[in-house]
Parts: structure tokens; sequence; C-alpha cells
């Protein structure tokens, strides 16, 4: 019962309630990009490398014709799906990109509502250094610094 309690006190902190919101936001922003890239991105640049779907260049392996789509290729034996890995790839820069933009703004909101720190009060003197100051005014023949507010 005792660790029932403690995993429950864990669960329910702060971070660990954050962390799951964001990797369920995580997934979902992630098909988000996933989808941007094979929808509106790839097919484009897929028209402009010949006009097939890049995520079905690939090299095959076991002799199978290039003509086959990526999947029916798979089927046939093995092959290096380049294009795939190409998208994915692309899928993680733009993806990466974005979160650094949005860390960036916060921190940058942050810093905004932050205060500016307090200025540093100046260092006390020490006392010995304040009595080897006197000692030192007394043999020039100078009047001390207390003498002086007086």
């Amino acid at each position: 019962m005792a660790m029932m309690k403690e995993f429950k006190e864990f669960a329910m902190k702060g971070n660990v309630v954050d962390l799951a919101v964001g990797v369920i936001i995580g997934g979902a922003f992630g098909k988000i990009v996933d989808s941007l890239v094979q929808d509106v991105i790839m097919p484009p640049i897929g028209r402009i490398f010949g006009g097939l779907d890049f995520a079905n260049y690939y090299l095959p392996l076991n002799g199978q014709a290039t003509s086959m789509t990526l999947v029916e290729a798979k089927k046939a034996g093995a092959v290096l799906a380049y294009g795939n890995f190409l998208t994915i790839l692309l899928n993680f820069i733009i993806l990466a990109f974005i979160i650094f933009q949005m860390v960036r703004l916060m921190n940058k909101a942050r810093r905004a509502n932050t205060p500016p720190p307090a200025p540093a009060a100046p260092p006390v003197t020490p006392e010995d250094i304040m009595l080897l100051r006197e000692i030192r005014d007394a043999l020039k023949g100078t009047p001390k610094n207390n003498d002086l507010a007086q």
C-alpha cells in the first residue's frame, strides 16, 4: 500500500502531468507535420525529380525491377528505401525547426516578463581594512574620513 501511495504522489506531480500533455500534443503535432511533408511538400519535389512519388525511390538489393512501387519491391525482397528515409528526415527537420522556434519564443516571453535583477549592494569594507586606512591617514597627518563627515 505504501508503494501505491508513493506512486500516486509521483504521478500527480506537476512535471509528470506536464510531460504527459507534452507527449500527447507532440504526437498529434508530429502527425500534422508528417501530413504537411507527405501531402504538401513532397509532391512538388517529386514532380521536379521526374514525376514519381518521392517516397517510392529505392535501390533494389535482390534484383527487383525499379519500375515497381516500394511496397511491391519490399515484397519481392530487400530494398534500400532512400526516398522514404529522405521524407522522414525532412519531417524531422521541419518538426525540430518548429519546436526550436516555439522554445525561442517562450524564452523571449519569459525574459520579457522577468524583472531585471536588483543592483547588488556595494560590498561592506572589512573592519581591519578600515583600521588600516585610519592608521595610514594618521601617519600622513590627514584627517580621517569620519572627521570629514562631522
